[in-house]
């Protein structure tokens, strides 16, 4: 399904084209913007997970607790967009990550739904090679089927060995930017009319911050309140010129 809300690539580089000449650094050619707009957004996409653990970690801590809270929100539901479910089959002595993986939320043992309870086990994951010898060394913290644990490296390996299913919730990577029939594409049409080019994931309201990145690594002097008044200035030209 296509997304309705990702980041207009028209706007984002007609911003630009409009900050570019008013810095009087002349014309941002569609070749640059391509260079760098996947780039910018998989910046913004990471910098999400830093933004909701310091927002997390200052809400716990009891600094403005109220706007920290809706920070956490906007950031959960950003998120969620990118947030899939594979079912994954052992292969070998492990299970191959998805290739769209980056970064896990949970695993679990396959299971089904029995007296409308569901049967699926979640396992603990370790990213430690050393931790993980120690707890399959000590009898007393040796995985079993009712409390497994996964290593995930290069690929996942699950103890006990005897699981041979899993499923695993993750974050994807942002792909290219959303066609308007869904299909996805890894960079912009370097020629032809924006308007029918590919949108970015991100939601809309991440336009100023695309500008910003994209900006940055073309060279340009942006200063972020001149970035809003021009980004906020064309969605809302944008959103008055769809309504007639």
């Amino acid at each position: 399904m296509a997304q309705a809300f990702g980041a207009s690539t028209e706007l984002v580089y007609s911003t630009l084209q409009n900050l570019a000449n008013k810095d009087q650094q002349g014309f941002v050619n569609k070749a640059e913007f391509n260079r760098f707009a996947e780039i910018a957004q998989l910046n913004i996409f990471n910098s999400l997970f830093d933004e909701l653990k310091d927002s997390m970690r200052m809400s716990k801590a009891g600094f403005n607790p109220g706007r920290d809270k809706a920070r956490i929100k906007r950031i959960q539901e950003d998120l969620a967009f990118f947030s899939k479910k594979a079912t994954i089959t052992k292969s070998g002595d492990s299970f191959s990550k998805p290739s769209d993986l980056s970064r896990v939320i949970g695993l679990y043992t396959f299971g089904d739904i029995l007296l409308d309870q569901s049967t699926k086990t979640p396992v603990e994951i370790c990213y430690d090679e050393e931790k993980i010898e120690r707890i399959l060394l000590n009898n007393l913290s040796a995985p079993t089927e009712d409390f497994p644990v996964a290593l995930v490296a290069e690929d996942i390996q699950i103890f006990p060995t005897s699981i041979s299913k899993i499923e695993l919730r993750y974050y994807k990577q942002p792909e290219g930017r959303s066609t308007s029939t869904g299909a996805r594409t890894t960079t912009m049409p370097s020629m032809g009319n924006l308007s029918a080019s590919a949108d970015f994931e991100l939601p809309s309201h991440y336009a100023s911050d695309l500008v910003y990145e994209i900006g940055k690594m073309i060279g340009l002097n942006l200063r972020d309140q001149q970035i809003v008044a021009y980004t906020g200035q064309e969605m809302q030209t944008r959103k008055q010129a769809e309504t007639f």
